[in-house]
């Protein structure tokens, strides 16, 4: 990353970078972005890489979208997913979180929790952003929505 680039909103510097006229730039930005993406994910004990980053094409793919949603904030004004969470009341749902998720701090899932009271929230002790037996809470969650809503 530039240095006149680190200071700021660094999904949108990347993003420059991913659409830069110059391939060695756009890959070199690519490599950076999910060995980043491949770090932070790993939290969980046994984590090891994710060979899905090892293909030029998925890493172009999966950079330039992750940067562009977050360089927009996932195109949510700011406060409105809290603000409009009674707009869900009556409906079933389950967030399955992993503790050690540095991607995605525990608080937000638990504010959503607690407004949202027709939400079950379920922490995965040995899972961060993935990995662990979130796969399998997760699996578990919707068969529990599966058996209220049959």
């Amino acid at each position: 990353m530039p240095e006149a680039d680190r200071e700021g909103n660094l999904a949108a510097a990347y993003s420059r970078l991913l659409h830069d006229p110059d391939p060695a730039v756009r890959e070199q930005a690519a490599l950076d972005w999910c060995a980043w993406e491949d770090t932070h994910v790993a939290t969980f004990p046994g984590a090891t890489h994710d060979p899905r980053y090892d293909d030029p094409v998925f890493r172009m793919t999966f950079a330039r979208l992750v940067t562009h949603y977050w360089a927009n904030a996932g195109f949510v004004e700011d406060g409105q997913l809290l603000r409009d969470l009674p707009r869900l009341a009556g409906i079933p749902g389950v967030l399955v979180h992993g503790r050690t998720d540095i991607s995605s701090p525990l608080d937000v899932p638990w504010r959503v929790a607690q407004g949202w009271p027709d939400a079950e929230l379920v922490v995965v002790g040995d899972a961060g952003h993935g990995g662990g037996s979130w796969s399998a809470e997760l699996r578990a969650g919707i068969a529990r929505l599966a058996e209220r809503l049959a």
